[in-house]
């Protein structure tokens, strides 16, 4: 019984790692989180990060085709891996499954289809993990920030393992809320999925025009 609830406490109704360490050290998080991104099908993880940044694309039509778990577990991992605040970790993660409830993202996001992809994950915020002595806008600003870097590691995680993405920035907060049941607000949802086709890289601005140097 003692086993049972320690493995409710660890893990959320419903969603459970594919790939779990056979014993568990008192530092459960973050023993999980380097086994889970150091296994798995290694075959299929593209390891230079500067090509996975320069290959990463938005991607609005997905193949109708599962997201294996193995690469879900990773992408949550990544996520957990992104520097937050304090190291408070001010965001949580919704793993949507239910149709139903995509459905009811598809709508709250101002009716773009693609939210009804293959995997998607809501970023929350959660101010109330930080725990600054800070007024609250600036914990909330602190949260937010952690927040989006945790989706953009999501996303740079997914591209490195053949998969694509699109962030959706656009959506009724409360009726986002509403549909995955959380008085949290969300940051943003990112949709992943096989691409249908592969999309070749955009033209950027100069660099004379994106960086300022200030002495």
């Amino acid at each position: 019984m003692d086993s049972e609830n320690k493995e409710e406490k660890i893990y959320p109704l419903g969603y459970e790692p594919q790939e779990k360490p056979d014993t568990l050290d008192h530092d459960i998080g973050n023993h999980l989180l380097d086994f889970i991104l150091k296994s798995g099908p290694t075959e299929i993880v593209d390891t230079d990060l500067f090509a996975v940044m320069a290959k990463r694309r938005s991607t609005r039509k997905f193949l109708d085709k599962p997201v294996e778990t193995t690469k879900v577990d990773k992408i949550i991992a990544a996520a957990d891996t992104a520097p937050t605040a304090g190291n408070f970790q001010g965001f949580e993660i919704f793993y949507i499954k239910s149709p139903d409830k995509k459905k009811l993202l598809v709508e709250a996001c101002n009716k773009q289809p693609y939210v009804d992809a293959p995997a998607v994950l809501v970023f929350c915020k959660n101010p109330s993990r930080v725990k600054f002595d800070f007024p609250d806008d600036i914990l909330k600003k602190f949260a937010i920030q952690d927040a989006t870097l945790a989706a953009g590691y999501s996303q740079l995680a997914a591209q490195a393992l053949g998969l694509s993405s699109i962030w959706i920035g656009m959506f009724d907060e409360q009726k986002v809320m509403d549909a995955i049941g959380t008085d949290l607000a969300p940051s943003s949802v990112l949709c992943i999925g096989y691409p249908k086709q592969t999309k070749f890289p955009k033209p950027r601005r100069n660099l004379k025009d994106l960086v300022h140097v200030t002495w």
